[in-house]
């Protein structure tokens, strides 16, 4: 018997008795019916309704009745959105118009047979369940049985483009297939996706990235050449080999990151790791979803800085142009500056645990120092750098070597843990100290003073003040020579 959680109908009661006074008929369309019948509860709960008409306007009265954000999504289908939290949960409410004379036209025009069930609102709260109630023109239910994808009519990719990625988006999501009517029709309208903003693309790629079906749902969309649409990058990254090290060429190693990365952090039991990668960077994207466009992207500079130098091929440099390229797909993705920030961190660096690793055991100052550049992105960078490792595994790519790489890079993520539960250090001295006890002016010389001081006294070499001041004179001096 499918029933609503008694939250949830309290607060879709609410929402029913402010239609009914207003005489407005509302319907319950789509995804919450979706996910009802397949036990999903979401952290954060979302409802879509449909109105014969005035949807928008209903949706702003309702709006200032509940207090919540409101936003116009489409004036011209008469589509908008409520946001509030309650009960610690974010919740979003969407109104839209009928796309059509009746509810059954309207369900037609929905993305996938899955989302085009609807209920009558007065019928959410009924004692014997909604079972009964349901209307179902399309066969979502057996669709839902069978955990298939399917559009709900031929031209649902015409109307909107971006199906043809919710279409994987949903497949990643659920563990559901996309029916083979469905795909050829993909194979055939893929070329509408290029003309679909960039922040509605992006939303459904880091739905794909927060799932364990990444890798998987890449293969397939790179057999359709349609990753190319989003990513034009791509096509230079192909056929690119590697050398020895490397069995595979720079855009397969990169698909392998991905796959190793989900398998790795299936491995992965501690705690403070996942709630690292489960941390919000922006919006409702996660750091875990933006490692994965990490990985996407920590080779991208590979194409343009290759070189053959005696019988070698190299690649000198391509963290750095690496660099610019994912700025210019951050940009065109509208990621915000924290996500940009944690994804420069990630290509600049994604080579220095590899660099530490050569040591079995690397120096303090080398740590040290590691730890000062990757800042908050440390950790990412030491995943990514495992999940790179394991995508690495050509002829002279040894057993030892690798094993090595990840005792160093273990011990190196255990390390920053533990710095997260210490209390930072002190600075024996501030610029200010520094200034009046070796009659120096404001300047950058005082920064890179105390950077130097810092890096001493986090490796043990300081621990007083005199031995402070009697470093700076000596850094001081060495500057002079």
């Amino acid at each position: 018997m499918l029933k609503f959680r008694l939250k949830d109908q309290n607060i879709l009661r609410g929402i029913h008795n402010f239609a009914k006074n207003r005489r407005v008929k509302l319907c319950l369309v789509g995804g919450a019916l979706r996910d009802l019948m397949l036990k999903r509860e979401k952290a954060h709960p979302d409802f879509d309704f449909a109105a014969k008409r005035g949807a928008i306007s209903f949706g702003r009265n309702l709006a200032k009745e509940m207090q919540a954000g409101f936003v116009i999504l489409d004036k011209e289908h008469g589509a908008c959105r409520l946001v509030k939290k309650i009960n610690q949960k974010t919740y979003t409410f969407d109104f839209s118009d009928f796309r059509g004379k009746s509810l059954e036209e309207d369900l037609k025009h929905r993305d996938f047979t899955i989302n085009s069930m609807a209920l009558e609102l007065g019928k959410a709260f009924s004692a014997g369940g909604l079972d009964n109630f349901l209307v179902d023109p399309y066969g979502a239910q057996e669709d839902l049985s069978k955990k298939l994808i399917r559009i709900t009519n031929k031209k649902s990719f015409s109307e909107d483009p971006l199906r043809i990625l919710r279409a994987f988006s949903f497949a990643c999501i659920l563990d559901f297939t996309i029916d083979k009517e469905t795909l050829q029709l993909v194979k055939s309208e893929k070329v509408k996706l290029s003309g679909v903003s960039f922040e509605r693309v992006r939303d459904e790629l880091f739905k794909i990235f927060d799932t364990e079906k990444t890798f998987d749902c890449f293969v397939v969309l790179d057999k359709l050449k349609i990753l190319e649409i989003i990513f034009p990058e791509i096509k230079k990254m192909r056929g690119i080999g590697q050398g020895p090290y490397h069995h595979l060429d720079v855009w397969q190693h990169t698909l392998e990151s991905i796959k190793q990365f989900d398998l790795l952090i299936k491995e992965i039991k501690d705690e403070g790791i996942q709630e690292y990668l489960d941390a919000v960077i922006s919006g409702d994207r996660s750091r875990r979803q933006l490692l994965k466009l990490g990985l996407f992207l920590h080779d991208v500079g590979k194409p343009v800085t290759m070189r053959h130098e005696k019988g070698r091929t190299t690649f000198h440099g391509h963290e750095r142009a690496g660099l610019s390229l994912s700025a210019d797909i951050a940009k065109r993705l509208k990621l915000s500056n924290d996500e940009l920030y944690s994804l420069h961190k990630m290509v600049l660096w994604h080579l220095r645990p590899g660099y530490l690793a050569d040591s079995e055991k690397p120096t303090p100052r080398a740590k040290f120092r590691y730890f000062r550049d990757a800042g908050s992105e440390a950790l990412s960078v030491l995943l990514l750098s495992l999940s790179d490792q394991r995508a690495t595994k050509g002829p002279l790519t040894t057993m030892n070597a690798r094993k090595q790489h990840e005792r160093v890079v273990a011990r190196l993520i255990r390390e920053y843990l533990a710095q997260g539960k210490e209390k930072k250090k002190e600075r024996l001295v501030n610029g200010n100290d520094i200034m009046k006890a070796l009659k120096l002016p404001p300047s950058k010389l005082i920064g890179r003073i105390l950077s130097e001081l810092d890096e001493l006294q986090a490796i043990g070499k300081i621990k007083t003040k005199e031995e402070a001041f009697r470093r700076a004179r000596k850094f001081i001096k060495s500057k002079k020579r």
